[in-house]
């Protein structure tokens, strides 16, 4: 595979290597990206990858609770002026609302009933239509509680529950609804900041959990040292990444030396009842879409053999 000195500034961005470890990495792996990633990465020259940090799409995310229930959607746009528009900020807001009670998948929820008439695919063709610009509804996740509270939370909020972070945290408990509102804030806000990726360590995608341990491994015996030491040190770095991914053992920002499970157990205490915290759904605008971003200046350098110079120089 050909590499382009686009492709090379790419990986650079994403893992903050330099340049030419980036080069070497993606001749080590015939180019492939996610590949290089974990060279780099197992040779101590980059961070974790950051797949979230690339937001690819515009648009706004939206909350809505009501009573013991919770809905969270993600509706994209083409541009950053689309967002601000209040024909789509009003769009966003009622599907959310909408998804309250309509299934909590895309597609049953692009067939529910539009308050003014016909469906919300329908509505949201119309809305390309009049606004100009190619929109689509993304995903969308409900939660709900027995007896508890859902808490909703938008991180810089673009106008009142619509923002490009929102949170829904659910919390089971028959104590003071108020007190444990006011949690539920507090860990929506600190789920916004650390986004954990799982509730528990255990829950952390398995396969994640693999990708982690090959590189572990493969930088532990590096050391030279024993069999028996490299596998504590791996099984040290898997521990390590479980504690500081899953949202109950990470330590509460606020502090940042109690972990979440102690700060609901102590809240309990609080008010006298047990606090379960249940479940949570963090939304990031544009996570996971790969925005293909073309340097028409960069690739005809690099098709020559040369680089332009704030990529050579990057």
């Amino acid at each position: 595979m050909a590499i382009t000195a686009a492709t090379v500034k790419e990986l650079r961005e994403r893992t903050g290597a330099g340049m030419m470890d980036c080069k070497k990495a993606l001749g080590e792996t015939n180019g492939d990206m996610e590949t290089a990633i974990d060279w780099l990465r197992t040779k101590g020259l980059a961070a974790a990858a950051k797949k979230a940090g690339r937001t690819a799409a515009e648009g706004l995310v939206g909350v809505a609770v009501a009573g013991t229930r919770g809905a969270v959607v993600e509706v994209n746009s083409e541009t950053d002026f689309v967002a601000k528009n209040e024909q789509f900020q009003e769009f966003v807001r009622t599907v959310a609302e909408l998804a309250l009670t309509a299934s909590g998948n895309v597609e049953g929820l692009l067939a529910a009933a539009w308050p003014a008439g016909g469906t919300v695919q329908e509505k949201l063709t119309s809305n390309i239509a009049t606004i100009g610009e190619n929109q689509s509804l993304r995903r969308a996740a409900v939660l709900q509680v027995n007896n508890g509270v859902v808490v909703s939370y938008v991180h810089n909020a673009a106008a009142p529950g619509l923002g490009k972070i929102g949170v829904l945290v659910a919390l089971e408990s028959t104590g003071d609804k108020a007190a444990i509102d006011a949690l539920g804030k507090q860990l929506a806000m600190h789920i916004a900041a650390a986004n954990p990726l799982a509730l528990r360590g255990e829950d952390l995608d398995p396969a994640m959990v693999d990708r982690e341990r090959g590189i572990a491994l493969e930088k532990a015996a590096e050391s030279g040292k024993p069999a028996n030491i490299v596998e504590k040190m791996v099984e040290g770095a898997i521990a390590k990444f479980r504690k500081e991914n899953a949202l109950l053992s990470q330590l509460f920002v606020m502090d940042n030396k109690t972990k979440i499970e102690d700060v609901v157990n102590a809240e309990a205490k609080s008010v006298g009842a047990p606090i379960e915290l249940t479940a949570y759904v963090r939304f990031q605008l544009g996570e996971g879409i790969e925005k293909k971003e073309s340097d028409f200046a960069a690739e005809v350098a690099a098709a020559a053999g040369t680089a332009r110079p704030e990529v050579a120089n990057a």
